[in-house]
């Protein structure tokens, strides 16, 4: 009996379109090779010494021939690019109901913060049928997330903040892998994606009692290290307003020329360690850098806050 699956099992609704594109270009490269084979071995059968076939005028171009195999393998590029781009486009922007975690890569674990503050390692439970967005980055090297039920992989880099999406289609546990070599316990860095049933899913977010969301901790770090200071109305540094600033187009001033960013995660995370780099114009580059005094968790959780505020008129 058979027993050896040819590709994982098939966890997540993007995996059916992934396995689609996989199984339409291997059909096309089999088939081409099946016959470029057949006539090989035509030919040679045809032509080869010993057969008795005129060979006084040997073709030396065929235009129309070679302007039907040019046409066909442009078809078929076409088709296989407009397949491509199509299924990579749904898999890159994720719906707007996705339900956002964040991930942290370490050697070598996987750290998983979830939007109601809970937190776990090398586990990541998720609701079936919810479309899940992970905001991912790096403590010190590059890592890779990849759950090869789910047909996602994505780099995780340090400095950096990078996204993937899926939508889990059938309850189960699957492997989670770091598929970036990352030092010497790399192998070690597995763990496991649990997908529940919504309702399974709220009774184990709800176990333990709950506590502070990741906003609401960010918001305590945001006073901690003193950002609210500056930024909520302090009457000696005159500093810009983050109530709804998040997701909004953001003026910045390098000499006397003014250009404009998204107030992104990135533009948030940069501004916090680098804050000279991006000054909004109309203010003075007076803000401290943190960088190596707050580490990329905390980070996640002061990014959190401010998106939870961003839907806030911003003050004057």
């Amino acid at each position: 009996m058979w027993n050896f699956p040819l590709l994982p099992d098939i966890g997540s609704t993007g995996a059916y379109e992934n396995d689609l594109v996989f199984w339409l270009e291997t059909a096309i490269v089999v088939s081409l090779t099946f016959f470029g084979f057949a006539l090989m071995a035509f030919l040679v059968y045809r032509y080869h010494r010993g057969q008795k076939v005129d060979r006084s005028h040997p073709p030396h171009h065929n235009y129309n021939l070679e302007y039907v195999l040019m046409a066909g393998m442009l078809a078929v590029g076409v088709m296989l690019f407009m397949v491509g781009a199509v299924v990579f486009y749904r898999l890159s922007v994720p719906p707007d109901n996705a339900l956002e975690m964040y991930v942290v890569g370490k050697q070598w674990m996987w750290k998983v913060e979830h939007p109601g503050g809970k937190s776990e390692i090398n586990e990541l439970h998720v609701p079936l049928g919810q479309p899940v967005k992970l905001m991912m980055t790096s403590q010190d090297v590059i890592h890779s997330f990849y759950v090869p039920a789910f047909r996602v992989k994505q780099d995780v880099l340090p400095g950096r903040y990078t996204h993937m999406w899926f939508q889990p289609s059938k309850p189960g546990r699957y492997h989670l892998f770091c598929a970036e070599y990352c030092g010497t316990s790399h192998s070690n860095m597995i763990g496991w994606v649990t997908v529940m049933e919504p309702a399974e899913y709220d009774a184990w977010l709800s176990q333990g009692g709950r506590g502070p969301s990741m906003a609401e901790q960010g918001e305590q770090l945001f006073v901690q290290y003193h950002c609210a200071g500056c930024h909520r109305g302090s009457q000696t540094v005159r500093a810009p307003h983050l109530e709804g600033v998040y997701g909004k187009s953001v003026p910045l001033q390098r000499g006397n020329e003014v250009y404009f960013t998204m107030a992104d995660e990135r533009y948030i995370r940069d501004s916090i360690l680098m804050p000279k780099n991006e000054v909004v114009a109309g203010y003075e580059p007076l803000m401290p850098s943190f960088q190596g005094q707050i580490n990329e968790s905390d980070l996640l959780k002061i990014i959190a806050y401010i998106k939870s505020i961003g839907n806030k008129e911003a003050t004057p």
